[in-house]
């Protein structure tokens, strides 16, 4: 039988049917259906009703929050942050998403860029990728040195644990999709007029890299999740599942004026894993 993976040609408009088919429950994927959209329009506008609340909160309480989201190129973090955001004030809640260094920037301390957007009292700010390029993307891509990478390792969990001390909230989010999945949905950008921007040189290039990127994955889990600063590993498959449990993730977080349980519901506990749990079971 032929290899689906050897024969998939990003610019054939026809995506192989064994990719197509295995898409939803590639990498250890526990539902074998996506979330009904009736349902899934039900609960997200409740998770936003609260994360109005929570807005109040902050502003109120002078919280400060950062939320990192990582994962392979296609993972859907655009996709969650845009919900998180959808109806909070622009002017306290901000996305952060770097372009890569300029000249001066490579020179300083590798933190030092993020610094400058990280909360005041009252803000949320939402990291579509951070300072774990270095752990990630620098290193598969040969962007950074293994020392590089060796002295981030280090660096990270301490660098998070004053951020922590000092009393920003932090919540770092890996979203986790299958190979198949993945390739699904950079085929989908290839061939949709609307999300040609999407797909990028250095995306077509990591279809080669999945185990070097699995690889690093696991190491940088394994290194810089901490008391301080845990990871939560959602399972990605499902854009719509995704975006309601990050979403529960964090509103589970606070304490605040209307917080309703039953609106939040439940964290899914099939696709929602800490760092450890994931390691251990992740079956890609």
């Amino acid at each position: 039988m032929t290899d689906p993976f050897e024969s998939f040609d990003i610019d054939d408009p026809q995506l192989p049917k064994a990719i197509k088919r295995a898409a939803l429950t590639s990498g250890g994927f526990p539902y074998d259906e996506a979330m009904d959209e009736e349902e899934y329009d039900t609960q997200i506008y409740a998770l936003q009703k609260q994360l109005v609340l929570l807005q109040a909160h902050m502003a109120r309480a002078g919280e400060r929050t950062v939320v990192v989201f990582e994962g392979r190129d296609a993972a859907g973090k655009g996709g969650t942050i845009k919900r998180i955001l959808e109806n909070l004030n622009p002017r306290y809640n901000l996305i952060a998403a770097l372009p890569k260094p300029n000249d001066r920037e490579r020179t300083q301390w590798y933190f030092q860029r993020y610094i400058d957007w990280l909360p005041a009292a009252g803000e949320m700010v939402l990291f579509d990728r951070s300072w774990y390029n270095r752990a990630g993307v620098e290193p598969v891509m040969g962007f950074c040195t293994p020392e590089e990478t060796e002295i981030f390792l280090e660096e990270a969990p301490a660098f998070e644990k004053r951020l922590t001390r000092d009393g920003i909230k932090l919540f770092k989010f890996w979203l986790s999709i299958g190979r198949e999945m993945q390739l699904k949905r950079f085929h989908d950008r290839r061939h949709d007029p609307l999300k040609t921007w999407k797909l990028s040189p250095v995306d077509l290039e990591a279809l080669n890299k999945w185990d070097d990127y699995s690889r690093a994955r696991d190491t940088m889990l394994k290194r810089t999740d901490s008391v301080h600063a845990p990871w939560t590993v959602i399972r990605a498959n499902d854009k719509m599942r995704t975006r309601l449990n990050v979403i529960r993730t964090i509103l589970s977080g606070f304490e605040f004026d209307g917080k309703d349980d039953k609106e939040i519901g439940k964290i899914d506990r099939k696709i929602v894993l800490s760092a450890e749990e994931f390691l251990a079971v992740k079956g890609e």
